[in-house]
């Protein structure tokens, strides 16, 4: 197991990355092309927008700063410690990044913008949210008003930011409108790429009345885990076991040649799953 510090320092890691990739994507891709997008960031954009003087690193702190104290005040401190490092450095590093010469002249293409945009946002909340902490922002409604009214956190995840987007649309063109949606997709499906990265494995689940010389083949001849599932046929209501292993993908081909070779009438299915953890895989076989 993780020991508590280094934990904490991967905690760290992850937020401070986090952050920085995020700061990164909204200073180098979205503001600069004036693409619309949610959150506190969004919030900014819009009051920047009417009062141009107002400094937008200054206005997202000031915003994340009053929607963490109403967080602070309704949820309690088990929120504060998973936020306070999100609500304040976001903005820090937003500033940092602005400072950065030439950074908003990556591109003049809007297309690349909302694309690399979104999907560097994507990736940025992903690692914040993947160690277990929040970005805050927005965020931070949606779990006050869940907390208040009970209505599942991603709807008011989405409805915030769709009102923070409609709030944008009134002084921008379709063409920032459609780009600003765009980029929300693509930071969607990054973000959900980002959470599920792992060591990438494969399961096979295997039904065969020769599952004992399975087993056995399984354990000596490919050196992988295998666990037994107690079941019954649909048809003949049965006792049978099925045979589920979880394998590396230069193994696969191997394991269905290695089932085939006993009972060439197996049923086998074949999942790709993003993520392994325990025995074998996150920690020793030994321990």
């Amino acid at each position: 197991m993780k020991s508590k510090g280094r934990k904490t320092i991967e905690t760290i890691i992850g937020v401070f990355t986090g952050n920085l990739i995020l700061a990164f994507a909204v200073a180098a891709f979205l503001v600069p092309h004036g693409i619309i997008m949610g959150g506190a960031t969004g919030i900014g954009l819009t009051i920047n927008h009417y009062i141009p003087a107002a400094d937008l690193s200054l206005v997202v702190f000031v915003v994340n700063g009053a929607l963490f104290l109403i967080g602070a005040l309704v949820l309690g401190k088990k929120f504060v410690v998973t936020t306070i490092a999100s609500t304040f450095l976001y903005p820090v590093c937003l500033s940092v990044m602005r400072a950065i010469p030439g950074i908003t002249e990556l591109t003049d293409n809007i297309m690349l913008a909302a694309v690399y945009g979104g999907a560097v946002l994507g990736i940025g909340i992903g690692f914040v949210i993947r160690v277990g902490a929040s970005t805050g922002g927005t965020d931070i409604l949606a779990l006050v008003f869940n907390k208040w009214f009970h209505i599942p956190v991603a709807v008011l995840v989405y409805t915030a930011d769709f009102i923070v987007l409609g709030n944008q649309a009134l002084f921008s063109d379709t063409e920032q409108i459609m780009y600003g949606l765009l980029a929300l997709v693509l930071e969607t499906m990054l973000l959900n790429k980002v959470m599920l990265l792992g060591q990438s494995q494969i399961q096979l689940f295997i039904i065969s009345d020769k599952y004992e010389d399975i087993r056995g083949k399984m354990l000596e001849s490919l050196d992988v885990g295998v666990t037994m599932l107690y079941m019954e046929t649909g048809f003949g209501k049965e006792s049978q076991k099925g045979v589920l292993c979880v394998v590396p993908k230069r193994k696969l081909y191997a394991a269905k040649e290695l089932v085939q070779t006993v009972d060439e009438k197996a049923f086998i299915t074949i999942t790709q799953i993003n993520e392994v953890r325990g025995r074998g895989f996150s920690i020793s076989r030994d321990c």
